[in-house]
């Protein structure tokens, strides 16, 4: 995995926004990520002594970042912790089953930038099976628009929808939502459900039902009319000559 302009980014918002304690200890913090053996793809060896060991001094930093660097700052924060330690698909399901909610919603937020497959459907999956809507909406990010199956993705589209997780934060909404009938039925469905008992029909239903319109056909050849035959004047008849 190689540096993303995005991640650079995130680095120089956080170093705007956090105070110089702060800076501090996220400097000291990717420092020790990116010297973890975990950030060596060749270092086998060395991620395997290191898994039987007690975890990294990172993975710690990993845990308490919302307290050093505020929690409106954490997810960031651990995402760049995440990506400096080239976490790999065990360490991110490690940190995912025995994080907290927001721990595990960093995990989710970094798994474009660290798993390039689909690898990491599990952890999305799980997440999808929550009530939590922070960690709904994390889970239907880049990496569930690229991966998830279609039928899953159908499924979390709708818990969105009766979570009242806003469809603006469904990445890829509008590509996979496109022309998909099945979609559409089950939309329809639900909105003939919740019109029966007496209950309100979501305002992003009408919205995604919409996106599951087949596009228009195209326009045929246009037609050219032909242009209509010169009439000459009619020849008058016999008795219009006498008069």
């Amino acid at each position: 995995m190689t540096d993303s302009p995005a991640v650079a980014d995130l680095r120089s918002r956080l170093d705007a926004a956090l105070g110089g304690a702060a800076r501090a200890w996220l400097d000291q913090a990717t420092a020790e990520a990116a010297a973890h053996p975990s950030a060596d793809a060749d270092a086998e060896d060395a991620r395997a002594a290191v898994r039987q060991a007690a975890p990294p001094t990172w993975e710690m930093r990993f845990a308490e970042a919302g307290r050093r660097c505020g929690t409106e700052h954490a997810d960031a924060v651990r995402l760049l912790l995440l990506h400096a330690a080239r976490a790999d698909r065990t360490t991110l399901a490690r940190l995912y089953d025995q994080g907290t909610a927001a721990e595990r919603r960093a995990v989710l937020h970094a798994l474009p930038l660290l798993v390039p497959g689909p690898d990491a459907l599990p952890l999305v999956e799980d997440a999808l099976r929550t009530n939590d809507t922070r960690l709904l909406a994390a889970a239907l990010g880049p990496y569930a628009a690229a991966h998830l199956p279609p039928h899953a993705w159908r499924h979390a589209l709708l818990k969105c929808l009766f979570t009242g997780v806003p469809v603006d934060t469904v990445a890829g909404l509008e590509r996979r939502a496109r022309a998909d009938t099945e979609l559409a039925r089950m939309l329809v469905d639900y909105a003939d459900e919740r019109t029966a008992a007496g209950r309100p029909v979501p305002a992003d239903l009408h919205r995604v039902l919409a996106l599951t319109a087949p596009p228009a056909p195209p326009p045929g050849p246009r037609r050219e009319t032909a242009p209509a035959a010169a009439v000459s004047p009619s020849t008058p008849t016999g008795e219009e000559q006498e008069s």
